[in-house]
């Protein structure tokens, strides 16, 4: 397997499981509504409602992690950062994943394997109810989230290394954008034509001018 083919694997599963996971929140939306229809029109209040909605977010939370990872999409103060050199950048970031990132990736998995192998030992429910529902299937998505980041930081430290050898980033498997993100970056690309990057520049000025209005609309109504 070719490094270009491994790391197109890793980001491919990574992305899969993201974009699974997200699916979460529409069950989430639905669970809610169904909540909040029975607590004020039937009053009927499910107890146990709670720590369905912890669950379902925190497992939202922890599957997506791997694929925030592979779009470079976790947050980074980038001030420095972004103005530094493609081979500055991959050394400052292989520093910090083996100082930072294995270790508390380490730990998470060693922590969340025990917790979850405890957990499905005595068969834990929730106590914030009487009742509460079972959390053990809960608690066995942390050792695999964190498994899954722990192969996306793997595939990291390769880019890392491939960048330290040539110069570049290697590409990543791409996937959606926010609109003002992909015109900004047409704007400032020296790979498009005059006529392109002049209108991408006049899309986001538009973008822009109607964030802009609908801001001034808003304190008008305030």
């Amino acid at each position: 397997m070719t490094v270009e083919r491994f790391l197109q694997t890793v980001d491919g599963i990574s992305t899969w499981v993201g974009k699974a996971a997200a699916w979460l929140i529409v069950v989430l939306m639905v669970v809610v509504c169904l909540e909040v229809f029975k607590r004020y029109l039937l009053n009927a209040p499910t107890a146990w409602i709670f720590d369905l909605n912890n669950m379902l977010y925190g497992s939202l939370f922890m599957l997506c992690g791997a694929y925030a990872l592979a779009q470079n999409a976790h947050v980074r103060g980038d001030f420095l950062y972004s103005s530094m050199r493609p081979r500055t950048q991959a050394t400052l970031d292989l520093i910090l994943y083996f100082v930072f990132f294995f270790p508390g990736i380490a730990a998470l998995l060693y922590a969340g394997w025990d917790y979850a192998g405890d957990a499905w030992r005595i068969r834990e429910h929730s106590n914030v109810t009487a009742d509460g529902p079972p959390v053990y299937h809960f608690k066995t998505v942390i050792p695999i989230a964190g498994a899954l980041v722990l192969l996306q930081g793997l595939a990291e430290v390769v880019r890392c290394i491939v960048c330290l050898r040539t110069g570049a980033w290697p590409a990543r498997l791409k996937d959606v954008s926010e609109i003002d993100v992909v015109e900004e970056q047409l704007a400032h690309s020296e790979h498009v034509d005059d006529e392109a990057r002049q209108l991408a520049i006049a899309r986001a000025a538009q973008i822009d001018e109607t964030a802009r209005q609908r801001g001034l609309g808003g304190d008008n109504k305030i």
